[in-house]
């Protein structure tokens, strides 16, 4: 095997080529995107997404055997094996709207390689897909009678963005699904190959195709339902002045348990649960399990009611409106460590301050673009993009804080809070923060799943 070609250069297909290229100096390596500025973006050392360590991999590596092209077309016939990592969104027309993954892209990327192939080629399936994905995709590249031969594998990504780099490096496994043909058999060889370059034979897991398809799904799924579970506790906990830190921490005390995925939060984000859990949704659905497909619905549906519920809170605690009030978000991006926005509980939550006619605004580390994004169609006049966060809460009535950037902890409240309107909110929506401290400071600071802290009781 001499050439890689990855279609996609997004969140997945750039840290993964990255990452390869460096334990691979043997292989030519190619991530092509028709998103002209964002392989612009990646010829630069300004890069499209933000990943710690991401840079530094990229250095090493470009313009020796990782490089990054729009010429899909071009880079296709001499491939010998093909990631296919484009966008999978969920389809917002026609049947399984809301639910179904679009494949239009991935239905496109596999007719231009089935074209464009001059050779025998390994095709690799990155982008998250609805089970027997990998399927459809082979009846269109076995689809005629002569010409090269195809073999269609998935490989699933499980990459935390903040943490991707780190996760590529040392991954918990490597999944691998393939056919059980002898030449199947064979690929997955060839692809398990490239992996043994640094990570432990033990650690590379191979299957059949629609395994692997079904455990990236259920992964996000039982991660996402983790979030749900301990963000519907919290608002019990808010009622009976239960403090959901305790709880969280005597549940993941528990082996059977464990305490990863228990923080009570505003709700997930990200490109992959919500998206994975309504594939799961409508794969139940299409197969007469109802209930199942109910079960897991309700898990999205707990995630937008965290984010409604928070806004209501902040609605009632500064006496039943938010007009005209200046409202301070600290964090935009869905999680720290990236500038990822994709369903961040940040898009809906300034949706409905906005709606309340608040004067919203935003501060994030590396989002602020993003989310000006996001927000385009909203009214301008009512948010501001703010890249210092305390020119952010001068002359704010609220802090409303949504990421849990660790920066955010290091600030100077007493200054925040002496440039604030009083009496100064502080709805801290990842208890990230020191409670006691602000309160001490003279916020009256409301947190997720605890009692509130308020000088107006």
């Amino acid at each position: 095997m001499k050439k890689i070609l990855c279609i996609g250069a997004g969140y997945v297909g750039g840290p993964t080529m990255a990452v390869i290229a460096k334990h691979c100096p043997e292989l030519e390596i190619v991530c092509v995107d028709i998103n002209e500025d964002r392989i612009r973006a990646w010829q630069s050392d300004d890069l499209p997404i933000y990943e710690p360590g991401l840079l530094d991999v990229v250095q090493q590596v470009r313009g020796k055997n990782l490089f990054f092209s729009t010429d899909i077309v071009g880079n296709i016939p001499d491939a010998d094996l093909i990631f296919v990592s484009v966008n999978t969104p969920t389809k917002t027309f026609g049947q399984g709207a809301g639910r179904a993954a679009d494949l239009q892209y991935w239905e496109k990327t596999a007719r231009q390689i089935l074209q464009y192939s001059r050779s025998d080629t390994i095709v690799v399936e990155k982008s998250t897909l609805p089970v027997r994905t990998a399927e459809a995709m082979h009846r269109i590249l076995d689809s005629r009678s002569s010409g090269p031969k195809f073999e269609v594998l998935s490989n699933p990504e499980f990459l935390a963005e903040g943490t991707a780099i780190a996760d590529l490096e040392s991954p918990d496994r490597v999944l691998i699904g393939g056919p059980t043909t002898p030449a199947g058999q064979k690929a997955v060889e060839a692809l398990a190959a490239i992996y043994r370059h640094w990570v432990p034979a033990e650690k590379i897991l191979t299957t059949n195709v629609w395994s692997s398809e079904m455990s990236k799904l259920a992964a996000n799924a039982f991660l996402a339902q983790r979030v749900s579970s301990i963000n519907s506790l919290s608002a019990l906990c808010e009622a009976t002045d239960a403090d959901i830190t305790e709880v969280s921490r005597a549940l993941g005390m528990d082996r059977r348990i464990g305490g990863r995925f228990l923080q009570a939060g505003v709700g997930f984000g990200g490109s992959c649960f919500k998206k994975d859990i309504l594939n799961l949704v409508y794969l139940c659905e299409h197969y007469g399990l109802h209930e199942v497909g109910a079960y897991w619905q309700m898990v999205v549906e707990i995630n937008h009611y965290q984010q409604r519920r928070f806004v209501h809170r902040m609605i009632q605690s500064m006496f039943n409106t938010l007009a005209g009030k200046r409202i301070a978000i600290f964090g935009f991006a869905f999680k720290a460590h990236t500038s990822d926005t994709r369903e961040s509980p940040g898009i809906e939550i300034c949706r409905e301050l906005v709606e309340e006619h608040a004067q919203v605004v935003i501060h994030d580390p590396k989002a602020l673009e993003n989310a000006a994004k996001d927000l385009h169609d909203l009214p301008q006049k009512q948010l501001v993009f703010e890249s210092d966060p305390y020119r952010a809460a001068e002359g704010a009535h609220a802090i409303a804080l949504l990421t849990d950037w660790p920066q955010f902890q290091t600030l100077d409240y007493r200054r925040i809070f002496q440039s604030m309107v009083q009496p100064a909110f502080l709805f801290d929506g990842r208890n990230l923060l020191n409670h006691a401290d602000l309160f001490e400071i003279g916020f009256n600071v409301y947190s997720i799943g605890k009692r509130p802290l308020s000088h107006l009781d």
